[in-house]
């Protein structure tokens, strides 16, 4: 092989071996960094759907028995804030959002952001050292663990539920959309 094919070769595996000499460091926290990889991606998924659902839709729903998009967006407020409490091993803060569904877009919106920011701030400070305690999530007690996989769960639940509204609705789902580069 010449000197050109071998260094074409190397620029186009360098980028494939460093992600793979970065992916092979162990991590001391495998679920709680897994957890904060799920945060990311469904707030994002979430906070943009939220911002990008038209004010007059927020009442919409497919069936009677089902929640409104304002519901959805006030549930995880109450939910998120709930939740990521209990995994910090403390109550709720006093000064959380108070929403109802019925509140508009800038509130529902500003609220579930503050809610995100909230959850980043108790998973920052999370270790799988400790997720075999129990903890109170105020419906039920169980491990911590338990409870982290309870709210990235509830975070992909309620994307996949609000990804299906807006396709209802004409709109393409954030994770669908093409990502600018």
């Amino acid at each position: 092989m010449n000197a050109k094919r071998i260094s074409g070769v190397v620029a186009l595996l360098f980028p494939a071996l460093l992600a793979a000499q970065q992916m092979a460091a162990p991590s001391a926290n495998p679920v709680s960094d897994a957890a904060r990889g799920m945060n990311k991606r469904y707030s994002g998924f979430l906070t943009a759907a939220a911002e990008q659902v038209p004010a007059d839709k927020l009442g919409y729903k497919p069936t009677e028995a089902q929640m409104t998009f304002g519901a959805v967006w006030a549930h995880l407020v109450e939910a998120n804030y709930g939740i990521c409490a209990a995994i910090a091993g403390t109550k709720a803060p006093a000064d959380m959002p108070k929403v109802k569904e019925t509140d508009s877009k800038e509130v529902l919106v500003n609220a579930l952001k503050a809610s995100f920011t909230y959850c980043d701030g108790v998973l920052a400070k999370t270790s799988d050292a400790n997720m075999g305690e129990t903890v109170d999530m105020g419906f039920m007690k169980g491990s911590r663990a338990q409870a982290l996989f309870i709210y990235v769960g509830d975070l992909a639940d309620h994307y996949s539920q609000v990804a299906n509204y807006m396709r209802l609705n004409g709109m393409l789902p954030p994770s669908a959309q093409k990502k600018s580069m």
